[in-house]
């Protein structure tokens, strides 16, 4: 049973930057990829950054520049960088993970959630 468990939000000032982490506890099957999602209230839950095969790296348009998804082998930890955030960054983070062809459409495996909050 695999288990991803994530840390790291908090409030932060417009400007400012924070660091993401989502501990993979257990194996994930090597058919799978691991993405960060964040979700408002009364939104649907948007995928902005996919760590996908051989190092593909995809990020939705609102955060390219500014986030950066990355993953240490060793540790088997996914992180998400965030920099320059602005209140629209404002929501709960989520990592995650599935087939990787099922990207963006995510549903297998979720962590807890952290919230990110900008002002």
């Amino acid at each position: 049973h695999v288990q991803l468990v994530e840390s790291g939000g908090g409030s932060v000032q417009t400007g400012g930057a924070l660091r993401l982490s989502c501990e993979v506890l257990g194996n994930l099957y090597n058919t799978y990829c691991m993405a960060w999602f964040r979700q408002t209230p009364g939104h649907e839950r948007e995928g902005i950054a996919h760590l996908g095969r051989a190092g593909l790296i995809t990020y939705v348009d609102s955060v390219k520049g500014r986030f950066t998804i990355s993953h240490d082998v060793a540790k088997n930890i996914l992180y998400l960088d965030m920099k320059n955030l602005k209140p629209d960054d404002t929501a709960m983070y989520y990592c995650a993970a599935d087939r990787c062809t099922y990207w963006p459409n995510y549903n297998r495996l979720w962590g807890q959630g952290t919230q990110v909050t900008v002002s």
